[in-house]
């Protein structure tokens, strides 16, 4: 019954029902460049209001078109809401918006954290509301990207009567934009176009991008693309224009690596760069003077407000127990204690780019991502690491090892009890963050896993779904029981780091990997013990998960994986990407959002 274009899952087959190709139509210079970064998708769905004369149901729709409306008409809400969309860019932004941080739909809550907060309240955080005032309009970005003269766009190319087009969808349509070498595209999923909508080149590679989701509507779309030069540019693609932060390299000069916005923020997104760092940007900024200060370089006369989680300015920094935080002067920890010391309070008008600047590892950060409540960042790196950093405190929670080798991909589950990760290990990990531990390992992939993502629709809190892509070409589904997962094999392995202090070095030489990033002999942080570092468990020591579906997908190396309303996404190294579509209706299972970290407390048993 399967084909090169459909598997089966227990729930039934899916097929591919449209694909996407580059298109050589029109061949221009810098699309000959090389494809140095794998493509990665993005999805927006959309929904457009219907016209005044609506159709009978036709056909489709009778024998299930509109199966997975029901999901999404729960998220409208929050997707029709409107954001103020003015980026920094290169010319300036009026100096009387105020440039708050944005506000979220869930303030932070202190009082649950596990890790010891910084120095301020929940008004001087990068997260906090800002003060009250008159509502600010919505702006928009400068620049016009069909009569840019930049020398960073080389060339837009979108179909014809593009904004009819757009005013004459009805319903839901779900978007998609996807890299691929110099190029970044906008299309539609699901329709069976014959072109994308859009086609932008570029100077520079474009290597991560991510569409606001909580600012979604007909009239506009956020989108934010990291490049290879550090630049970072803003897009509305219902409007081509944009504006651009970071312009130059001017913050930071290391590629971007991976770009997140912050859940339910119209500001706020998250930046990390090949050289170990993540930067917080707020869009209504414009790029400041900024130095961050290296973490080896001796700090004189050091502030208790700057670095103010990296432990100690005197002694080594250990990435493997701490992040390295540069606080600029208009950080609101700084900030707010300069004008509660009687300091000038016009700080909060001329507050610039970046946020706060941390330096997580010595090496490439390859890619992070947020606790659905935003409370929480999991990010890994080069160095074999999952950090999972207190987004309000702006510290290190916890830094778990992989069995081996480097992290290449990583996904929060809908409702936060769960973290994956795949890497050169050619496994996909769960941890628990509740439990401080790895729940269970996914043995399938016969080479490095690429990518992986929670299916939304098919997770409930009991039950979770989740697929991932390797360079084994293998399309993998896999379904987990939470309550089945609940202890390891071994009780003890939960408590082995609170004795291996003396043992960390030969743990990762026994497993074959190497200690080039552990703190050298002699300093603080290879003597005494490292509370937030948990070295990978044995294999005796974890359960084991089997595949639901293994589907060898031919042609180039699989790079990434998505799941939308309709079905799952998956792309290829050559921007080769397939709609695979669900096989029934599935009714959402509603996850809700709840915070992890209750070290103080005992941890509720799941179900």
């Amino acid at each position: 019954m399967e084909s090169d274009s459909t598997f089966v899952a227990p729930e039934g087959v899916y097929s591919v029902t449209e694909e996407h190709k580059p298109s050589t139509v029109g061949q221009h210079t810098v699309t000959a460049a090389p494809i140095l970064f794998p493509t990665r998708i993005s999805t927006a769905a959309v929904r457009f209001p219907a016209s005044k004369g609506v159709n009978p149901p036709g056909l489709s729709t009778l024998l299930g078109g509109n199966r997975e409306k029901d999901y999404k008409k729960d998220k409208a809400p929050t997707n029709l809401r409107e954001r103020e969309d003015g980026l920094s860019v290169s010319s300036s932004e009026e100096p009387d918006e105020g440039n708050h941080s944005p506000e979220l739909s869930n303030p932070p809550m202190p009082d649950i954290l596990s890790t010891p907060t910084m120095p301020h309240d929940s008004h001087n955080n990068i997260f906090s509301h800002g003060p009250s005032g008159k509502k600010k309009t919505v702006s928009r970005p400068k620049h016009n990207m069909r009569t840019t003269s930049s020398t960073f766009i080389t060339r837009v190319h979108s179909v014809d009567n593009l904004n009819k087009t757009l005013q004459s969808k009805q319903g839901e349509t779900t978007f998609l934009f996807y890299n691929s070498a110099k190029c970044f595209v906008w299309t539609e999923a699901g329709a069976k176009v014959k072109e994308p909508l859009v086609r932008v080149y570029f100077s520079a590679y474009p290597t991560c991008h991510d569409v606001n989701q909580a600012t979604i509507s007909p009239e506009r779309l956020d989108v934010i693309i990291g490049f290879s030069s550090g630049d970072l540019l803003w897009f509305d693609p219902v409007s081509s224009r944009y504006g651009r932060l970071n312009k130059q390299g001017r913050l930071c000069n290391s590629p971007c690596t991976a770009v997140r916005w912050v859940p339910d923020s119209q500001n706020l997104f998250l930046v990390s760069h090949a050289d170990g760092t993540l930067v917080v940007y707020d869009k209504e900024r414009e790029d400041g003077a900024f130095s961050p200060q290296e973490p080896w370089v001796p700090v004189s006369a050091p502030s208790s407000l700057d670095e103010s989680s990296s432990n100690s300015s005197h002694s080594e920094w250990n990435p493997l127990d701490s992040i390295f935080v540069t606080m600029p002067p208009w950080h609101p920890v700084t900030a707010g204690a300069a004008f509660q010391a009687g300091g000038k309070a016009e700080k909060e008008k001329t507050a610039k780019n970046p946020v706060s600047h941390w330096r997580v590892s010595r090496r490439n950060i390859v890619d992070f991502v947020f606790s659905p409540d935003a409370k929480f960042v999991a990010a890994i790196s080069e160095d074999g690491c999952l950090r999972v950093i207190d987004t309000v405190a702006e510290q290190l929670v916890d830094c778990y090892a992989s069995y081996f080798g480097s992290l290449h991909c990583v996904a929060w589950s809908p409702d936060g009890r769960f973290v994956l990760t795949g890497g050169q290990d050619d496994l996909v990990t769960i941890f628990s963050p509740w439990e401080q531990r790895v729940i269970a390992r996914c043995q399938g992939h016969s080479s490095f896993v690429s990518a992986l993502a929670f299916d939304d629709i098919r997770c409930d809190g009991r039950t979770y779904r989740f697929g991932s892509v390797g360079e084994d070409n293998k399309l993998i589904l896999w379904d987990f029981s939470s309550g089945a997962l609940h202890r390891p094999k071994i009780h003890n392995a939960h408590h082995q780091r609170l004795s291996m202090t003396s043992s960390i070095s030969l743990a990762l030489r026994r497993r074959g990997e190497s200690t080039l990033f552990l703190p050298p002999a002699g300093l603080s942080g290879g003597e005494s013990p490292l509370p937030k570092y948990h070295p990978a468990p044995s294999r005796n020591e974890v359960a084991v998960v089997q595949p639901v579906v293994v589907k060898h997908i031919g042609g180039d190396m699989m790079t990434h994986i998505a799941f939308v309303s309709k079905g799952l996404l998956t792309a290829t190294k050559g921007a080769h990407i397939k709609l695979w579509i669900r096989p029934l209706a599935v009714q959402p299972r509603h996850l809700r959002s709840q915070s992890m970290y209750r070290r103080g407390s005992q941890v509720d048993s799941v179900s």
